[in-house]
């Protein structure tokens, strides 16, 4: 598959760089990738990017910011090799924007229901997976900070397989500051 974008919101709190911590300790070959909650899973472009850019202006001057908590340490398997932590509290803001969002020059009919999550690894297979899961469950037990994750904004990226490029962020509830 070519060229794909996709809207993430970036995790800078304590929490988010203790994941990335963690990463970097179960799986050193993919620390390219900043903590981030996928709110657009990557897909084509149904139009140019700046018609997306301004869609996404659009749609989000409109959220308010929210927050979300996060849950657990789970993975995909055995559907992909994924291990992740999922969105525990407030689920349900974060697909409310994915399907405003998944609309017009970001349409696309996702192969996977969307769930909420900040990902830790995606291993090279389903065993190396479940091995990280055991790992890293005990270790997210560790993390002492807030779980709470503020979702002010969105980051739009373009790329091809683990190489992701920002191409604009944008506020949520512009028109309300």
């Amino acid at each position: 598959m070519g060229l794909l974008y996709s809207a993430v919101t970036y995790v800078r709190s304590p929490a988010g760089m203790f994941v990335e911590e963690m990463r970097r300790d179960l799986h050193p070959a993919h620390t390219h990738a900043d903590a981030h909650i996928t709110v657009l899973p990557p897909r084509p472009l149904h139009g140019t990017e700046a018609e997306a850019i301004q869609q996404l202006h659009e749609t989000c001057r409109d959220v308010v910011p929210f927050e979300v908590t996060m849950g657990d340490v789970e993975s995909f398997v055995p559907a992909t090799p994924t291990v992740f932590i999922r969105v525990a509290h407030g689920a349900y803001r974060l697909r409310e924007l994915h399907d405003h969002l998944n609309r017009r020059a970001l349409a696309y009919t996702e192969p996977w229901p969307y769930m909420p999550h900040l990902t830790i690894v995606k291993m090279d297979t389903l065993d190396e997976a479940r091995k990280v899961v055991d790992l890293a469950r005990p270790r997210w037990d560790l993390c002492d900070d807030s779980r709470r994750i503020r979702i002010d904004s969105i980051t739009f990226v373009k790329g091809v397989g683990e190489r992701w490029i920002d191409l604009a962020e944008i506020r949520l509830g512009a028109l309300r500051r």
